[in-house]
This record gives structure tokens, C-alpha cells and sequence, in this order.
């Protein structure tokens, strides 16, 4: 017998032997092989999982648009129910909408791009939120992509309603400072810090459709004898970290 075989056979005499030391004097067997039985299987499964995981960042990834498309088509639901209460009884009709889920790509000086564009339904002038708040709008949409301009935008202006007091004025951007500046129609209007302010809406809920919270008011502009109220205001969504956003369009007709 060679020296690699004999040094085998007692290694395995020895494991033999220990199995049984252990068997009767100190536990059953039965329990352990039950315990390994265990262990083994919690580590197939832990495998299992880390292995479907390596291929389950799609499946969060559709989860996490169907999350944003829901949220979006209540929010959608909401704006239309809103909008026929304030109408009553006139005779008017109100546009149905629907919300599309996209993910920012690419990122401008003042807007950015989506990995949504005409053939999921997007076009110019409709509004862009996330959970948080109002993004912008959509500024142009090719067939699979689109940009949105910011609300910190130069060239943005949204028509704009106080939470609480029902105040009217107008948000503008202000892009070097990543806020915005809000003017109140009322000049003696009151109007202080922590306020939140929200879409007034524009007509045919384009491009602003309403009740979108748009920001917070940090800093009120003191300016006596100014025709309008000023204000400085912090966007409610976090514009320079925008993933997943909703952008509500026009209902299909089929």
C-alpha cells in the first residue's frame, strides 16, 4: 500500500472513530445530520438568492416604474377629480390624463434628459414631478428620449397658489442660486417663512397641472411700496439628484 493511500485510510479511521465516540457518548447523530441538513439548505437558498440577485436589478428596475407610473396615475385621478369639483356644474369638459414613469439619463445646465420619449405617450408641455415635488416640464420628446426644463430655469414661470391663505402670484428660477422667486399678486398679502406654496395649474392642465408642491418659502424680500410680494423659495424636489420622476400626459383615446 503506498504512503498517499495509508494516510488516507487513517484519516478516514479516525473520522470513523470520532463519529462514534460522539454518537454514544456525548450526542446522537440523528440531531447533527438534521443541523447540517439544515445549514446546508439555508446556505442553498442564501446562494440561490445572491445568485437571482445578480439578474434581479431588472426586475427592481420595473418595480420601481410600475411604483412611479401608480403614483403618477393617482396623482393624474386626483388633478381630475379636483378639477370637476371646481367646475360644479358648468359645462366643461376636463382632459383625462394618465402618468408615465421615466429615469433621468443625462443631466444639462438647467434641465435634464429622460429614457422616456413620444412612443411612451410624452409630449411638450406636460408636467414632470416625483415624489417630492414639481421637476419642470417637457420641453421637447423625440421618439424615445426627451428633455425637461427645470423649475430653476431662467425662462420658467408657473402660475403659483399659498397653501392655506389661497394667495395667487407667479414662481419664477432662478438658476445661479438653485432656488426660485416667488411674487405675489397681493402686496400686503401675508407671507412668512415655512409657507408652502403649490401649482396654481394652467389651462387644459398644460403645462402645469395643479396642487404639484413646488417649493417651501425660506426668506421673504422686504421691499415697501413694491407692487408685488417677494419671496424666496426652495424647490420641494431635489433637482440636482433626480432618478425616478412621473410625467402626467394626455390620455389615450383608444
Amino acid at each position: 500500500m503506498s504512503r498517499p493511500l495509508r494516510v488516507a485510510v487513517v484519516i478516514v479511521l479516525a473520522a470513523a472513530a470520532v463519529l462514534v465516540v460522539l454518537d454514544r457518548t456525548v450526542v446522537p447523530l440523528a440531531p447533527l445530520r438534521a443541523a447540517g441538513s439544515a445549514v446546508y439548505g439555508t446556505a442553498q437558498n442564501v446562494v440561490g438568492l445572491v445568485t437571482r440577485s445578480f439578474g434581479g436589478q431588472d426586475r427592481i428596475a420595473a418595480l420601481e416604474q410600475e411604483n412611479a407610473r401608480l403614483r403618477a396615475d393617482l396623482q393624474a385621478s386626483g388633478f381630475k377629480a379636483e378639477s370637476s369639483v371646481q367646475l360644479g356644474r358648468l359645462n366643461v369638459s376636463v382632459p383625462a390624463r394618465k402618468g408615465v414613469a421615466a429615469h433621468v439619463v443625462g443631466y444639462g445646465r438647467q434641465s435634464v434628459t429622460l429614457d422616456a420619449g413620444a412612443a411612451d405617450g410624452l409630449v411638450r408641455d406636460v408636467t414632470v414631478l416625483n415624489a417630492d415635488g414639481l421637476v419642470g416640464k417637457v420641453s421637447w420628446a423625440g421618439p424615445a428620449t426627451s428633455s425637461v426644463s427645470l423649475i430653476t430655469d431662467a425662462s420658467s414661470s408657473v402660475g403659483a397658489r399659498m397653501v392655506g391663505s389661497g394667495e395667487l402670484g407667479l414662481v419664477t428660477g432662478l438658476p445661479g442660486e438653485g432656488k426660485l422667486r416667488l411674487s405675489l399678486f397681493d402686496p400686503n398679502a401675508e407671507l412668512k417663512a415655512g409657507d408652502q406654496v403649490v401649482t396654481l395649474g394652467s389651462a387644459g392642465q398644460r403645462p402645469y397641472v395643479p396642487g404639484v408642491p413646488i417649493g417651501t418659502v425660506e426668506s421673504v424680500v422686504r421691499a415697501p411700496g413694491a407692487a408685488t410680494r417677494i419671496a424666496l423659495v426652495r424647490p420641494a424636489a431635489r433637482l440636482s439628484a433626480l432618478d425616478l420622476v412621473s410625467v402626467i400626459v394626455p390620455a389615450s383615446k383608444g
